[in-house]
């Protein structure tokens, strides 16, 4: 059921809306719309900020201020308001000179599950001839909650799923999956060393961006020695060094509700600072796992601990 929240003029704006102002008021000759800024608008839910906003944008500015309402469509709705969120104002006001408003929505960090997308629907409440049929006065607005990132999540053991191995296993491995542990890099808060990551004795660095969290991304400097040759491919094919980074292809990401990383990492071979040839663009899945997981792994699954 539709709850019309509430529809509020402002002061001074008359009846005339159709074509825009008073006489005496200064306009742009161009047609009046009034729309949100987008169809689908996409909000991180984060520890440290307590609302976002959903914008609203018209075709034209006029001298004074234009204020609408705003309701709420429970239809198609998974968020409760009140318990996920709630408005911080029924009504949205764009400025005398201005084009553009937001509508302000708080949120409750603790109500949300990890794995949740919520959504609810806004509409504009305001005259029909300001209803533009190109764009909609409806708005669905999605929340996902995305955790506060810290280093400490993504230091420990954890279980690598490569399919790297799957192609290269090389006379190490036996399956996809190794069972490592990863370390904090002493020389940058934002990074980690993967020990021994799909090979004994070849540790990656991995590094985390946290300023965007809504951008979570992750990052391997070039040159990276992810294995010798030899003892994965029978042969040398350059200077006997496999070298790794991240793919420029694909973005690869971090999740630090869940605590793991989704990496697409390019593999190559150099000869002296001379590309030789690219092995190909390989999916890899880190999971961090608790102490007690890694010992059970190592206990009921096989899985033997690289530390």
């Amino acid at each position: 059921m539709k709850r019309i929240i509430t529809f509020l003029f402002a002061t001074g704006l008359c009846a005339a809306l159709a074509t825009g102002c008073k006489e005496e008021h200064t306009t742009y000759s161009d047609a009046e719309y009034v729309m949100f800024s987008d169809s689908v608008s996409l909000n991180m839910v984060l520890e440290n900020q307590n609302y976002f906003t959903v914008p609203v944008s018209s075709t034209r500015a006029c001298d004074y201020d234009r204020t609408f309402g705003v309701e709420v469509i429970d239809k198609g709705s998974t968020a409760i308001e009140g318990l996920h969120y709630r408005l911080l104002s029924n009504s949205v006001t764009i400025p005398a000179g201005k084009r553009s408003a937001e509508v302000r929505v708080r949120t409750y960090y603790d109500e949300f599950e990890p794995s949740d997308t919520l959504q609810f629907n806004l509409q504009l409440v305001m005259p029909e001839q300001l209803d533009w049929d190109l764009y909609p006065k409806l708005s669905r607005v999605r929340m996902l909650k995305g955790c506060t990132f810290h280093i400490e999540d993504f230091i420990g053991w954890c279980v690598v799923t490569s399919t790297f191995l799957q192609n290269y296993p090389g006379v190490e491995n036996t399956s996809v999956q190794r069972l490592i542990k990863s370390v904090q890099d002493p020389n940058d808060p934002n990074s980690i060393i993967l020990r021994n990551w799909l090979f004994t004795g070849y540790h990656i660095k991995l590094t985390f961006d946290p300023s965007d969290p809504s951008l979570p991304l992750v990052s391997m400097p070039e040159d990276q020695v992810l294995s010798d040759e030899l003892s994965v491919f029978g042969q040398i094919n350059g200077d006997n060094k496999i070298l790794v980074t991240n793919s420029p292809n694909y973005y690869s990401f971090y999740d630090a509700c869940a605590q793991n990383v989704k990496l697409w990492s390019l593999v190559y071979v150099n000869n002296m600072g001379t590309l030789v040839g690219s092995v190909g663009t390989f999916y890899n899945i880190i999971e961090w796992v608790s102490q007690e997981e890694a010992d059970r792994l190592e206990r009921e699954d096989g899985m033997k601990k690289h530390e």
